[in-house]
């Protein structure tokens, strides 16, 4: 083995270690209102939904707080590329606030299936921190901005989905999350790790589906579940977990209202049979879609991951309860639209109105979440064209010409590039800037729709006792 590498690699392993342990792990801040985040990645960030989901959350769980998220991945990338276009994709943003992952890429792919497999992978893990340390630097230079380290998701080696799997590559990563880990607590800045908790939740389901997998494609991309696990994760390391949309309390037989958080209760009335009062929640529940969408041959879709994690009972929850109902079958309606039918008991212990797409307030949010991904789609589009501009031509002809100089040196590499074929379609059309500007002001009009559109309103909630 060579001993020169080994040197360095130690030398750089103890210029991280110093600052404390290994498994330290800072507290992630929240968003304020008026955020401008960025999320720097690889491929997993540059098509992937989970900055998207997180999003959504802050849309619909803050409706009065609008910020702006930033898709910065380009897939394919490692350090050493991203150090390559901080300024323009990232800086030039005007982000008060910026994450960074990376990773996969960065410990390569056909090396572990060499002779000296080890040797190789230390050589690109001291390249990827080297590369780091230069954007670390100029991340530090930013004094404005906060800074979020995210330990990348798992490349999966456990699943028998396949026979084809790279052995320690998993390892390889977590060496650069073991840093990662370290440069965010000696320089204050925030840090998750995804790799961890999906590898764990990985292997219990494994145990029960040994072809269990978030990456079911190429054991490397997080299909729509995995990636709403990792929108998850980010969201409690912010500390929102038990942030409830709303939770209220009634005592039918005194009509009183015991308990009211983040709602308005009034107008609360008791007829022979019914129980009526009007309902003003400060927030809109999380809205799952159940459609697996876009991605690398996704097949999972958001609603999925509920069964993973515990994002209903920690993110979603919408608390109805009333006391002292006589005893029955009650039909409870919002704005006259029929939601179940529940006995005294049931709301007594109290139910999660956030379980049930039909009310209206969830279908005000689906909205939001059609619109919201209607928006990911055209940010897909600006994704593409960078990535023709960063991961090709950077390195195969000019940058940035958008002329038919480059447009013959994609046509030239076209029948041998798989990659480069998927965004072509999309670079010859963003080229041209007049297109981007239409793509840029739909994108905005979109946004703006978004927080036109998410402000709770005043339903009218009724429970009707049912004959017997």
């Amino acid at each position: 083995m060579n001993i020169k590498i080994n040197k360095r690699f130690l030398l750089i392993c103890l210029f991280y270690m110093s600052s404390g342990c290994l498994q330290a792990q800072s507290v992630i801040p929240p968003f304020k209102k008026g955020e401008r985040v960025v999320f720097t990645g690889n491929s997993i960030t540059h098509g992937g939904h989970y900055h998207s989901f997180i999003w959504l959350y802050y849309m619909t769980r803050f409706p009065d707080k609008p910020i702006t998220i930033m898709n910065a991945g380009i897939g394919g990338e490692s350090t050493w590329d991203m150090k390559a276009r901080l300024d323009d994709d990232v800086f030039d943003r005007k982000p008060t606030y910026v994450t960074l992952t990376f990773g996969m890429n960065d410990t390569g792919y056909d090396i572990y299936m060499k002779d000296n497999a080890n040797e190789l992978s230390e050589q690109r893990i001291v390249k990827s921190l080297d590369s780091f340390r230069e954007i670390e630097g100029r991340l530090l230079a930013k004094n404005k901005i906060t800074k979020v380290l995210i330990g990348g998701s798992p490349y999966d080696e456990t699943s028998k989905f396949n026979n084809f799997i790279l052995h320690q590559k998993n390892n390889a990563i977590l060496k650069i999350i073991d840093a990662q880990r370290v440069s965010a607590k000696k320089n204050g800045w925030g840090f998750v790790d995804f790799n961890e908790p999906m590898r764990k939740i990985s292997l219990e389901e494994q145990k029960r589906d040994s072809t269990f997998t978030f990456c079911r494609v190429d054991r490397i991309h997080p299909d729509n579940d995995g990636q709403m696990v990792m929108a998850y994760l980010f969201l409690k390391a912010q500390g929102l977990a038990g942030y409830e949309v709303s939770e209220f309390s009634i005592d039918a037989q005194h009509l009183d209202v015991i308990v009211h958080k983040n709602c308005k209760i009034s107008k609360l009335k008791r007829g022979k049979k019914n129980l009526t009062f009007d309902y003003l929640a400060y927030a809109l529940p999380y809205p799952l879609d159940s459609i697996p969408r876009h991605g690398w041959g996704n097949m999972k879709s958001q609603r999925d991951a509920m069964q993973l994690v515990p994002f209903m009972k920690e993110f979603n929850q919408e608390r109805f309860q009333v006391h002292n109902l006589e005893k029955g079958i009650y039909q409870l309606t919002i704005d006259d639209q029929y939601i179940d039918n529940l006995s005294s008991g049931q709301l007594m212990k109290g139910i999660n109105l956030a379980d049930y797409p039909t009310t209206p307030q969830y279908q005000q949010a689906m909205k939001i979440m059609y619109l919201n991904e209607e928006r990911f789609e055209i940010e897909k589009r600006f994704r593409e064209y960078l990535w023709t501009e960063y991961s090709f031509l950077r390195k195969e002809g000019p940058l940035f010409v958008d002329n038919q100089k480059a447009i013959d040196k994609l046509q030239e590499y076209l029948p041998k590039d798989l990659f480069l074929r998927a965004s072509y379609g999309w670079y010859i059309k963003a080229m041209h800037p007049e297109i981007r500007k239409v793509w840029k002001n739909y994108m905005n009009s979109i946004i703006e729709a978004i927080y036109k559109i998410n402000k709770p309103v005043t339903h009218r909630v009724k429970l009707i006792r049912m004959e017997q």
